[in-house]
C-alpha cells in the first residue's frame, strides 16, 4: 500500500493561489502595439492557447511521416538539430499538455513514439544511439515513461511494455553495479558506454534524473529500497560539492580529478530534476523535516537563480544567447516540474504558483513572430520576439501555458490510488552489456541532454572552467 500523508488537497491549494495576470502591451520600435496573440486569462484560453501550442510543436516532429523514425526530432547532428534525448523529453511534455487539457488528440503518436523507442531490452537504449547514450538521456525518457504512469496516461496494449515497467527498467539499469564505481567516491557517470566523450564526467543531471526517478518510484510503490537509492544519490551530490549549501547546482566534474575541477555553470533543468525528486521524498516520507528543508531551500534558491523578475532565465547561456539547442528547452521542465510539486508538496504553491504564472505571461507576450504571428522565442524577460525558434523554444512555452491549468488537474495517482500502470522490479536486468564494450563513433558522436558541457560559452562564462570535447 502507498503511503499517502495528509495535506491541503492540491486542487484547494492551487486553486486559492493561482492568480490570472492581465496581458502586458509589447514595445515594439518604440510604440506601443498591442501584438500579443495568445492569450492566458482564462481556462478557455489556456486551453485555446495550448492547442495551437502543442500544435506549433509538432510541426518540428516527422517520426509518423513515410520513411521517418518514430519517436526521435530531426537528429542527430549533423543530419538534424536534436539529439535522442529530446524526443523524450518533447512526450513528456504532450503527456502532461493531455494531462491538463484533456485533450487526447496527440495519445496515439505518443504512446507509438514511446513504445518504438524502448530498444530490445525494453528499457530505452536502444543500439542505434549508443555512440551518444548518456545515463541522463535514458533517464529522460524513463521521466517521460514515469510521468505516464503517474498521470494514468493510457496503458499501452497488454502485449508492449508498460509505462511503469519502463521506468523501473531505466532505474534498474542505473541502479546495476556496472554503472557506479569508486571514482569520486560513487556517482553516476555523464555517458553509459565507456567509449564516449564525457565517460570521465559525471555530472548533476545524470544523477539528478536517477534521483529524480527514485524518489518518484518510492512513492509510486511505497518502496523503501526506491527512497534509498534517491536518498544516496542526494547525499553524493551534496558531498562532492556538484550542489552548495546554498542550493545553487553545477555541472559537473572529472574522474581524474576526483571531482575537484567543479564546472561551475548552473542550468535550470538541474533545479529543476532534484526539485521534483525532493517533492517526492518529502511526500513519500510524510514532511519530514530534513526534506522540508532541502525542498523550501531549493525552491528559494530556483526562484533567486532563474527567475529574472519572476520570469524564467536561463543564467548561464541567454544574456549573450550562447544557449545550445538543448539549452533552448530547459524553461519548460523548470515550468512543469516547478508546476507538479505544487502537487506533492501543497505546502510550496502559495511561493511558487505567483511566479510561474508571471513568467507564463512574459512567455505567451513574446510569441509574435512569423510567419502566423504565433510562432515563439527563447528570450521572455524583453516581451518581444527574438527571432530564436526550434522545438525546444516552443515546447517551453507550451509546458508553461498548459500547467496553467494545475488547479484543476488530478494530483499525480500511485498504485494505490488509482493508478493503473502495471510494473515489473526486475525490468531491465542484465541490459548492461554494451556498457563495457567499445561502441562505434559517428559524426553525430556528442552526448545529448548533457552537451551543455562540450560548448566553450567564454562570452557569458568567463570564469567559469569549460571541459572541450571533441565530435
Amino acid at each position: 500500500m502507498s503511503r499517502m500523508p495528509t495535506f491541503p488537497t492540491a486542487k484547494t491549494m492551487a486553486s486559492s493561489t493561482l492568480s490570472r495576470v492581465l496581458p502586458m502591451a509589447l514595445l515594439l520600435t518604440g510604440d506601443i502595439v498591442s501584438a500579443q496573440t495568445y492569450k492566458i486569462d482564462s481556462d478557455s484560453d489556456i486551453k485555446s492557447t495550448a492547442k495551437s501550442l502543442a500544435e506549433n510543436v509538432l510541426t518540428y516532429y516527422h517520426g509518423n511521416e513515410s520513411g521517418q523514425t518514430p519517436g526521435i526530432l530531426p537528429g542527430p547532428p549533423p543530419a538534424g538539430d536534436y539529439y535522442w534525448w529530446e524526443g523524450g523529453a518533447l512526450w513528456g511534455t504532450l503527456i502532461d499538455y493531455w494531462h491538463y487539457t484533456g485533450d487526447d488528440s496527440y495519445n496515439d503518436l505518443i504512446t507509438q513514439a514511446m513504445l518504438w523507442q524502448v530498444g530490445p531490452n525494453k528499457d530505452y537504449m536502444p543500439p542505434n544511439v549508443t555512440a551518444s547514450l548518456g545515463n541522463d538521456d535514458q533517464g529522460f525518457w524513463g521521466m517521460s515513461a514515469m510521468l505516464a504512469a503517474e498521470v494514468n496516461f493510457p496503458d499501452p496494449p497488454s502485449d508492449q511494455p508498460q509505462w511503469l515497467s519502463l521506468a523501473q527498467a531505466v532505474f534498474n539499469t542505473q541502479a546495476d553495479p556496472g554503472r557506479h564505481d569508486d571514482t569520486c567516491g560513487g556517482g553516476l557517470r555523464w555517458q553509459i558506454p565507456f567509449s564516449n566523450n564525457g565517460y570521465d564526467y559525471k555530472n548533476s543531471i545524470a544523477n539528478g534524473c536517477f534521483f529524480n526517478l527514485g524518489a518518484r518510484l518510492a512513492r509510486y510503490l511505497d518502496n523503501q529500497t526506491y527512497a534509498d537509492w534517491a536518498e544516496k544519490t542526494w547525499d553524493w551530490v551534496t558531498s562532492v560539492g556538484l550542489m552548495d549549501s546554498d542550493y545553487r547546482i553545477y555541472d559537473g566534474a572529472h574522474v581524474e580529478t576526483n571531482c575537484t575541477d567543479i564546472n561551475k555553470a548552473q542550468f535550470s533543468y538541474n533545479n529543476a530534476v532534484y526539485l521534483l525528486g525532493a517533492a517526492h521524498m518529502y511526500n513519500y516520507t510524510n514532511g519530514d523535516s530534513k526534506w522540508e528543508t532541502r525542498l523550501n531551500g531549493l525552491v528559494d534558491a530556483t526562484i533567486r537563480d532563474f527567475f529574472k523578475n519572476n520570469v524564467a532565465y536561463e543564467i548561464s547561456c541567454e544574456e549573450h544567447m550562447t544557449c545550445t539547442t538543448d539549452m533552448l528547452s530547459f524553461k519548460g521542465y523548470l515550468h512543469r516540474w516547478m508546476t507538479t510539486l505544487t502537487q506533492i508538496a501543497p505546502t510550496t504553491a502559495t511561493k511558487i504558483l505567483p511566479v510561474l504564472q508571471k513568467s507564463a505571461q512574459a512567455a505567451v507576450n513574446q510569441c509574435t513572430g512569423p510567419p502566423d504571428g504565433k510562432t515563439c522565442g527563447f528570450g521572455w524577460s524583453s516581451g518581444t520576439f527574438d527571432d530564436s525558434v526550434g522545438a525546444g523554444q516552443t515546447m517551453n512555452v507550451l509546458g508553461a501555458v498548459s500547467s496553467l491549468l494545475v488547479g484543476s488537474a488530478k494530483a499525480p495517482v500511485t498504485n494505490s490510488s488509482g493508478g493503473t500502470s502495471a510494473g515489473n522490479f526486475n525490468a531491465g536486468s542484465g541490459s548492461n552489456s554494451f556498457t563495457n564494450t567499445p561502441a562505434p563513433i559517428t559524426t553525430g558522436d556528442k552526448a545529448g541532454a548533457g552537451i551543455l558541457t562540450a560548448i566553450v560559452l567564454a562570452s557569458a562564462l568567463g570564469t567559469f572552467a569549460w571541459m572541450s570535447l571533441g565530435a
